[in-house]
């Protein structure tokens, strides 16, 4: 229908890669952000979905007051492919 809204044309893995990229700056180090903070970033609603995803998956961890940041696993991924868009 022309109404109604287009979906995002970028696949999950596209968007939860894009998460971990977030998470693992090669300058910065290892950042830490909220699921919040990615909300706004990426310009989504849904992070937390992506999060829990990566999460279950063993590439991210969470902190008890919410912040996210990869685990060393997903760092090495990131390293041996680089940020590739």
């Amino acid at each position: 229908m022309p109404n109604e809204d287009t979906p995002d044309p970028r696949s999950y893995y596209e968007l939860e890669r894009d998460v971990l990229y977030h998470l693992t700056t090669p300058e910065e180090g290892q950042p830490l952000w909220s699921v919040e903070d990615l909300n706004r970033e990426m310009d989504r609603t849904d992070a937390i979905d992506l999060v829990n995803g990566l999460r279950r998956a063993g590439l991210i961890h969470r902190t008890s007051d919410g912040f996210v940041f990869a685990t060393r696993a997903a760092v090495r991924m990131v390293q041996m492919v680089g940020h590739v868009v």
